[in-house]
């Protein structure tokens, strides 16, 4: 617990309050450590814990009554979602908390009314793409999420990394994100099950929660890979520990992102970083990351056998899939750094600080 000293000398609060680890929830673990290096920084209401990275609580954060940290006319409270924006508002509205308020919009759909409310008594917006920002009626900056490219880092031995596993063959292919239509999850395992007995090396993990609404739909999944006698090639993993994510784009060679809908597609760039060859729709931001036949393929939203001809390109030439990651990973260093997100971020705070009287 953070003393009253410690508590008032923050200067930048990322609320955290869903108790469901998402993508969001990603995006905030990666760049809030990066922006403790800028700023006095906390993290509010978060499940999880980050080394060297205070978490506070709600109450915790009404404590601060009306007070400014020493160097900054008010805190940043920096909301990713419409809960952590209506919080925001009624600590500052209604317990006269000096916060100015900033959002990130990553959604590529048009916002409800409320949303919309909710946005107008921001200070400032920011997306992650330009494709995120055409959905607003408001100004907005767009600031590219990025990627702990240390986290996220190459296999040493790719081929001893998938050996461990004890799976299959001798290349790994993978998919990762919840299990549901808008993650294309269906799409594929379709391409799966017309590839895969053409190509005795490579092994398909499932990679992300079913949620209760969703396990039937997953049943289905399963049953058309058993049915295809592929249930020992196409292995769902589930949901797995956060910790563990890391390594298993370490194992893999080929990432795949079939994405029908999707607000940016982080599992994308870190794909990238662990120098995995990408095929993704051109769902989310996907077009900004992969660069056409250098780090990999692009296809149009539900192009089912597009798909599957881009991912076989890569699965009769393994080597040209590393050539790919290599690639991949270079981009994402030289475009896509997290600490490059941090600093985008933080201009925008700056502005607010300089701009804006609470």
């Amino acid at each position: 617990m953070l003393s009253t000293d410690d508590l008032k000398a923050l200067e930048v609060l990322h609320p955290c309050l869903h108790k469901r680890y998402s993508g969001v929830t990603t995006a905030i673990l990666a760049v809030a450590p990066q922006m403790a290096k800028l700023a006095k920084t906390a993290l509010v209401g978060l499940r999880w814990t980050v080394p060297g990275l205070p978490t506070i609580s709600v109450n915790d954060v009404r404590r601060l009554g009306r007070s400014v940290p020493p160097a900054k006319p008010f805190r940043i409270w920096h909301a990713r979602r419409n809960d952590e924006m209506i919080v925001g508002l009624l600590l500052k509205k209604l317990l006269g908390l000096k916060l100015g308020m900033v959002f990130t919009s990553a959604a590529q759909r048009k916002h409800k009314r409320f949303s919309r409310w909710l946005m107008s008594k921001m200070d400032a917006i920011i997306c992650p793409s330009p494709d995120a920002a055409s959905y607003l009626t408001f100004p907005a900056t767009v600031v590219f999420h990025g990627v702990d490219a240390e986290r996220y880092r190459p296999a040493e031995d790719r081929d001893a990394e998938w050996a461990a596993t004890g799976l299959p063959g001798k290349y790994g292919i993978g998919v990762f994100g919840r299990i549901r239509a808008q993650k294309g999850t269906d799409l594929f395992i379709e391409s799966m099950c017309r590839l895969l007995p053409r190509y005795p090396d490579f092994t398909a993990v499932v990679i992300g929660l079913a949620t209760p609404q969703e396990k039937e739909w997953e049943a289905a999944l399963k049953k058309k890979v058993q049915d295809a006698g592929l249930a020992n090639r196409v292995i769902f993993l589930g949901e797995l520990p956060e910790n563990d994510v890391p390594g298993w784009f370490r194992k893999l060679t080929v990432f795949v992102g079939p994405q029908r809908n999707e607000g940016f597609g982080l599992t994308t760039l870190e794909a990238m970083a662990s120098e995995l060859a990408v095929v993704a729709t051109k769902a989310g931001a996907a077009r900004h990351l992969v660069e056409e036949d250098v780090t990999g393929h692009l296809v149009e939203i539900e192009d089912a056998d597009t798909l599957t001809a881009r991912i076989e390109n890569l699965m009769k030439d393994p080597k040209r899939a590393q050539q790919f990651g290599k690639a991949g990973r270079a981009r994402v260093l030289e475009k896509f750094a997290i600490q490059r997100e941090a600093e985008g971020i933080y201009k925008v705070y700056q502005r607010v600080w300089n701009t804006k009287k609470i």
